[in-house]
Formats: C-alpha cells, sequence, structure tokens
C-alpha cells in the first residue's frame, strides 16, 4: 500500500511539474512575440482632452432629490411626513425625473396644449392642477392603451359616451382635446360630488367611482392616503403631485428646455360643416390643403369619409397662413 500511495504522489508531482513547463513556455513565447512586433502594434497614450475611464467614474453621479417641505394637490396637502408616503413621493420622482425622453416631450407638449386645456378646466370649476392629469394619462398625445382607453384623458368607450362624447365608426371624440376635456370635467364634478376631495375625485378617475367607493366602505376610511388601493391607484396621486412639482421647477431638476424648444401652437381656421362629406380627401383639396394635414388636426375624424347620419354641426380645423413657417411660430411664442 505504501509503495502505491508513493506512486500516486509521484505522478502528482509529475503532473504539476508539467503545468509550470507549459506555463513557462506561454510566458516565453508571448515575451517572443511581443519583441518582435513592429512598433506600430504599441498602444498610444489617449489625447489629453479624453479623460481617463478614472477620471469619467469620479465626475459622473446620479442627483438625489429632497422632497420639498410642503406638496398639495388642488390645495389638499399630501402628508409627505408619513414614512410610507414620503417614500412612495420620492419613488415616483426618481422614475419622472430620470424619465428623460418622456419628460422632455411632456414639457414640449405642453407648451401646445396647456393653453388649450387650462381655460375649458377654469370655466368648469375644476382646479388647474387636474392638467397634469392629462399628462401623465397620456402625455399630452392620442395614445390607446392596453385596455383600449383613448385620447389625451384616456376615456374607455362606455364612460366616454355616458360623459356625453360621440363615439362610432366615423366619429371618436376621444381624439378631441376640448370635447374630451369637457367630458373629463363633467366626470370630475360628479366624482367631487359624490366623495368631497380633489384628491378622491382624481383617484376614482384612475380606478372608477364604483371601485374607490367600495374601497372606502370596507376599509372605513376616507382619506386617500390611508386607503390600501391596487398598485396603480396607490401610485397615482403622487404621480400627479411629483409631475406638477415638476413642471413648476424643471429646472430644479436638471431640465434647462429653451423657448425655441417647445412645441408651438399651429395657426388654424375653422368651417362648419352641417351636411355629409363623401370623400375627405376632395374635401382637403377643395379647401387648400391635404388629407394629411387634415386628419393631423381633426384626429376624431377615423375614416375618409362623413355621413353625418343625425345632421349634427362638426367644426373642422384647417391649417391658416403661417402654418408651414416653424421656426416663426417658435419665435413668437
Amino acid at each position: 500500500m505504501d509503495e502505491i500511495q508513493q506512486l500516486k504522489r509521484q505522478i502528482r508531482l509529475l503532473k504539476r511539474g508539467m503545468i509550470v513547463v507549459v506555463a513557462v513556455f506561454a510566458i516565453t513565447t508571448a515575451a517572443g512575440l511581443l519583441l518582435k512586433a513592429p512598433k506600430t502594434a504599441v498602444a498610444q497614450p489617449l489625447p489629453e482632452e479624453i479623460p481617463s475611464g478614472k477620471e469619467v467614474v469620479e465626475d459622473f453621479a446620479f442627483p438625489v432629490y429632497a422632497a420639498p417641505a410642503e406638496l398639495d394637490f388642488c390645495g389638499e396637502k399630501v402628508p409627505l411626513q408619513e414614512f410610507e408616503v414620503r417614500e412612495r413621493y420620492d419613488f415616483e420622482l426618481l422614475v419622472t425625473v430620470y424619465k428623460n425622453a418622456a419628460t422632455v416631450l411632456g414639457f414640449k407638449r405642453a407648451n401646445r396644449w396647456f393653453p388649450v386645456i387650462e381655460p375649458i378646466l377654469q370655466k368648469n370649476g375644476i382646479p388647474d392642477d387636474f392638467k397634469y392629469l392629462a399628462v401623465i394619462e397620456s402625455n399630452l398625445a392620442n395614445v390607446i392603451s392596453p385596455s383600449n382607453a383613448v385620447g389625451f384623458w384616456q376615456f374607455l368607450d362606455g364612460t366616454g359616451k355616458q360623459y356625453g362624447l360621440e363615439i362610432r365608426d366615423e366619429v371618436d371624440e376621444r381624439y378631441h382635446v376640448e370635447k374630451a376635456t369637457e367630458a373629463a370635467c363633467r366626470y370630475l364634478k360628479d366624482a367631487y360630488a359624490k366623495f368631497g376631495s380633489w384628491t378622491l375625485a382624481a383617484a376614482s378617475y384612475n380606478m372608477g367611482m364604483s371601485g374607490l367607493s367600495s374601497e372606502i366602505g370596507k376599509q372605513e376610511e376616507t382619506d386617500y392616503y390611508k386607503l390600501k388601493l391596487n398598485s396603480e391607484t396607490s401610485r397615482y396621486i403622487l404621480r400627479l403631485v411629483c409631475t406638477k412639482e415638476l413642471f413648476a421647477h424643471p429646472q430644479k431638476y436638471g431640465y434647462r428646455l429653451e423657448k425655441t424648444d417647445m412645441y408651438p401652437e399651429i395657426p388654424v381656421r375653422t368651417v362648419e360643416i352641417n351636411g355629409s362629406i363623401e370623400s375627405l380627401v376632395s374635401f382637403a383639396r377643395e379647401n387648400n390643403t391635404n388629407y394629411k394635414l387634415l386628419k393631423e388636426l381633426n384626429p376624431w375624424l377615423r375614416k375618409d369619409k362623413l355621413t353625418n347620419p343625425l345632421g349634427k354641426t362638426y367644426i373642422f380645423r384647417l391649417p391658416a397662413e403661417g402654418h408651414d413657417h416653424y421656426d416663426e411660430l417658435v419665435r413668437q411664442r
């Protein structure tokens, strides 16, 4: 047995020796190749104006922003001293601030659309803060959600019809910014009358009045910030408040947009339509524009014709003089 153990030990030593020999051979070969390599293959130092990796790392940092001392939504205080509210706000602020492209687009579009939305809110007695609801719902674009909610204010088919919007194959007023804003105002008035709080009215916009009423009854709680709601509605008001804060103080959060960066209002003229239009393509040509621009300015027109079976009066927006001088429009703002 001793001889066998000794033989195994010698074999192990032999293997280790072979590994060392191979390693030395590889290193020697590599060194020889480097010595023989032409001078042009030797790495040159980086130019002085290009910082080294170490300098880049040391200079790079993500700012972290403290919560303001006080925040409110529609004059209703946000209880930032409650730890879970403060930390939810912190989460939403970080997500909103660092969602760079979408946030910049929101700023640009707001320059065009807030002047349209604000007077409608004011006329209907709805607090100005609700303009940010359209920002978090759609980022001020006529989008369609996975649940088929449509437009700036993200109305579902049934809710849109309930609040006075025409929705059919040829016309969908969820895409009509002014009319959809009016419908949103009607909803929010009803919600405020029901809940007595603009915060709860906004929360109901996300989860529905009946859903919110059910949770209030079940939990015996009328304070939004003390309700245990689904994850989306739990985030909803804090997203609104963060968006309001960011739009009020963009430079504080690193967004430095110039006047010329913003999307300008487009000059339009309007025409009343009381009858049917067999071809919107022909109609556009007859009115010195094209089908593409007609649909761009009137996205609520969903087909290439308008039969108008009820004989309603529609207002069409058509491009006015100067619409194709973009730089001048930017300078005028």
